[in-house]
């Protein structure tokens, strides 16, 4: 019963969001829009439970002092710090428990929780992504290193968007009557960009669409039980 209960609400829920969709009226769309607010409700329990998950984890590693303990310290000091300067100024323009804490914030130009989000958070992701660019680099380096044909077609392709794209480009081919507009640089990265890599990013939707109907009717007709905890 632990798991044909469960196995039976999925697979309700399912099918009435399926039919919501294509019979908007009544009784599925309100029914519809009911099982979204449960799912709100739900979320923030699971948020909840994500949270204490957090706390658990991380003072596991720091107790027996495993590798980079002081980093989880970190993680957990820096979690407390900014969930009670949430409850006590708030956030934006949402108050807290002490109000929105106008002394500070005329001080600080901010609430204390949106002060270390704009000067300490922010700087710490443009610097994660700035890292970021040497790995995508590097993939790229790699990807266009021309052993196979399509790997011969990625470069081509991305040499002509990069000098399309660029004051070169226009030099490189400027010279070129009016009649071969076509071979433009700037007109080729153009086409480049509209029509082919269109066509692949749709073709990448769709397959992705199809891989999610996949996934949701495995987990409706109870095939996927990996969120039971396995079998």
């Amino acid at each position: 019963m632990k798991r044909k209960i469960p196995l039976l609400i999925t697979f309700t829920v399912g099918i009435i969001l399926i039919i919501s969709e294509f019979i908007p009226h009544k009784p599925f769309g309100q029914l519809s829009g009911e099982l979204e607010i449960w799912f709100l409700i739900i979320s923030g329990f699971a948020i909840l439970l994500g949270q204490l998950s957090l706390f658990k984890v991380n003072i596991l590693k720091i107790k027996y002092k495993q590798r980079d303990w002081q980093f989880y310290t970190i993680t957990l000091i820096s979690f407390i710090i900014m969930v009670t300067l949430g409850f006590l100024w708030g956030t934006g323009k949402s108050a807290g428990m002490l109000g929105h804490g106008e002394a500070i914030s005329s001080m600080l130009g901010y609430k204390p929780f949106d002060y270390l989000f704009h000067n300490i958070y922010q700087h710490l992701q443009a610097t994660m992504f700035s890292l970021l660019a040497f790995f995508i680099a590097s993939a790229a380096y790699r990807a266009f290193i021309g052993r196979t044909v399509e790997s011969n077609l990625l470069l081509a392709s991305a040499v002509l968007v990069m000098l399309g794209n660029t004051t070169l480009g226009s030099l490189l081919t400027g010279w070129l009557p009016e009649s071969l507009n076509f071979l433009h640089l700037p007109k080729v990265s153009e086409f480049i960009m509209t029509f082919p890599t269109t066509a692949g990013q749709r073709a990448i939707m769709i397959g992705a669409g199809l891989g999610i109907i996949g996934s949701s009717l495995r987990i409706i007709l109870g095939i996927e039980r990996s969120y039971l905890g396995g079998e």
